[in-house]
C-alpha cells in the first residue's frame, strides 16, 4: 500500500493543495457578500452559478481533455480558475460574481476529472477501495483547512483573493511534475434517471435531498455566520466542525447500513440530520460551542446521505451497471446542488439568517418521511446481497470508475 499511495503523492498533494483554495473560496466569497449588502436571493444566485458551471462542466471537459491531453488542460483550467478568483477582488458585483462562479465551476469539476482519472488508472485492483477512501478523505479535510485561511486577512482587501490564486495555481506543480502516465479518458455512459427512478426511487430522492442541503451549506453557510455575528475565526470554525464532521463520522455510519436495511439507515440519518439542524437553529444565539458540536455531528450525517442514496441504488445493480447508475446520481446531486443555495437564500432574505437550518430541518424530514414511505412499498435488500458502503463527497464521473464496487479496468504501468 505504501508503494501504491508514493506512486501517487504527487496527486494526491495537488489535489490537496487545489481543495484548500477552493474551500476557502466558497467561504470568502459568502462572507464579502454580507459584508457589501447582498440579497439573501441574490447570494444564492451567486452561488448557485457555481454548481451551474460544474454540472455544465461535466458534459464539456472530457472533449477538452481529449483534444489536448491531461496536462495541457489541467494548466489551462487551473490558470482560468486562479485568474477568477482575482477577478472576484476587481470586480465587486453579483452579475459578475455570478459568471466568475460558474467559470471556476466548470474549471475546477475539469481539474478534478484529470486527476481523477489518473487516480483511477493508476489505482491497483487490490488497492482500489484504500485508494479511493484515502483520496475523499484528503479532499474533505483540505476543505476544512482552507476554511481558517479566512484568519490570514481582512475579507475586504486583496489578500485572500490572492492566497486563494495562489493555491490553485501551485496545485498545479505536483500535479505538472507527475511521473504517473497519462491514461485514457473513459466515455461517458447515456443516463437514463427514468430507470433510475424505477429502480430506486428513495436513491434518486436521497441524492436529490442531499444535494439541497449539501449545496445551501457550501453556498449559504458563510453568510449564515456573518449574518449571525460570528467572528472570522467562529465563521471558520462553524464551517470546518460541519466538513470534519462529514470526514470523521461517514465511515461508521455507513459500515454500519452493511448488513441493514439501507432504507431504515438513510431513513434513521435523514431524521437525525434534520433533528441536529434543528439544534443548530435554537443554540446559534446561546452558545457558541454548542453550535460548533452540533455542527460537527450535523456535518456527519449530512454529508452521508449522498454515500447511502448511492450504496442503496447500488444494491439493486450489477457490477456492470454501477458507473452509468452512479453518473445518473451525481447529476441528480449536481442539479440539488445548484438549486440549494438559491432556495436556501430566498428563504434567509424572507424570514432571517437562522433560517438556513430550519431549511435543512425541512429538507432532511421531508426525506426521512418519503424513504419511510417507500419502505412499506418493498421488501429491502438481502444483507449477503448488499453492495459495499464507499464514502463519497464532491466529485465527478471520472472517479466513479475507481470505485471498488465496479467492474475492474484494466490498471496502468506507474513509471
Amino acid at each position: 500500500m505504501l508503494r501504491t499511495v508514493t506512486s501517487i503523492s504527487s496527486l494526491l498533494l495537488g489535489t490537496g493543495i487545489l481543495l484548500v483554495g477552493v474551500g476557502l473560496l466558497g467561504t470568502l466569497l459568502g462572507v464579502r457578500a454580507g459584508v457589501e449588502g447582498f440579497s439573501g436571493t441574490v447570494t444564492g444566485l451567486v452561488m448557485s452559478a457555481y454548481f451551474v458551471g460544474y454540472v455544465v462542466g461535466t458534459a464539456f471537459c472530457p472533449a477538452l481533455i481529449r483534444r489536448v491531453g491531461h496536462i495541457r488542460a489541467y494548466a489551462a483550467m487551473a490558470a482560468v480558475a486562479s485568474s477568477a478568483a482575482l477577478a472576484h477582488a476587481l470586480v465587486v458585483d453579483p452579475l459578475a460574481w455570478g459568471a466568475l462562479r460558474g467559470v471556476t465551476g466548470a474549471c475546477l469539476v475539469g481539474l478534478y476529472m484529470v486527476v481523477e482519472t489518473w487516480l483511477n488508472a493508476a489505482a491497483p485492483s487490490q488497492r482500489r477501495g484504500q485508494v479511493f477512501a484515502i483520496y475523499m478523505t484528503i479532499s474533505l479535510l483540505a476543505l476544512a483547512l482552507g476554511q481558517f485561511l479566512l484568519l490570514a486577512g481582512s475579507v475586504t482587501s486583496f489578500v485572500p483573493f490572492a492566497l486563494v490564486a495562489m493555491l490553485v495555481s501551485l496545485g498545479l506543480v505536483p500535479v505538472a511534475l507527475t511521473r504517473v502516465a497519462e491514461p485514457p479518458l473513459m466515455e461517458s455512459a447515456r443516463l437514463h434517471l427514468r430507470e433510475l427512478y424505477r429502480i430506486s426511487p428513495t436513491g434518486l430522492a436521497g441524492a436529490f435531498g442531499a444535494g439541497l442541503v449539501i449545496g445551501a451549506f457550501w453556498g449559504m453557510g458563510a453568510l449564515f455566520g456573518h449574518d449571525m455575528e460570528l467572528s472570522q475565526r467562529g465563521i471558520a470554525l462553524f464551517m470546518s466542525s460541519t466538513i470534519v464532521g462529514g470526514a470523521v463520522l461517514q465511515f461508521p455510519i455507513g459500515h454500519f447500513s452493511d448488513g441493514h436495511d439501507r432504507r431504515t439507515v438513510l431513513m434513521a440519518v435523514s431524521m437525525a440530520t434534520a433533528l441536529l439542524a434543528a439544534v443548530m437553529f435554537a443554540v446559534v444565539p446561546l452558545a457558541r460551542w454548542a453550535l460548533y458540536t452540533s455542527a460537527f455531528v450535523f456535518g456527519g450525517f449530512a454529508f452521508t446521505v449522498y454515500s447511502l442514496s448511492v450504496a442503496h441504488l447500488n444494491d439493486h445493480l450489477d457490477a456492470a451497471h454501477l458507473i452509468e447508475a452512479s453518473r445518473g446520481l451525481l447529476l441528480v446531486y449536481g442539479v440539488g446542488s445548484a438549486l440549494g443555495p438559491l432556495a436556501a437564500g430566498w428563504l434567509m432574505e424572507a424570514l432571517g439568517p437562522r433560517s438556513l437550518p430550519a431549511y435543512f430541518a425541512l429538507v432532511m424530514a421531508l426525506l426521512g418521511l418519503f424513504t419511510l414511505a417507500r419502505m412499506r412499498h418493498a421488501p429491502p435488500v438481502p444483507a449477503e446481497e448488499q453492495a459495499e458502503f464507499v464514502p463519497m463527497v464532491r466529485t465527478t464521473p471520472a472517479v466513479l470508475e475507481m470505485d471498488p464496487r465496479a467492474e475492474v479496468e484494466p490498471e496502468l504501468d506507474l513509471e
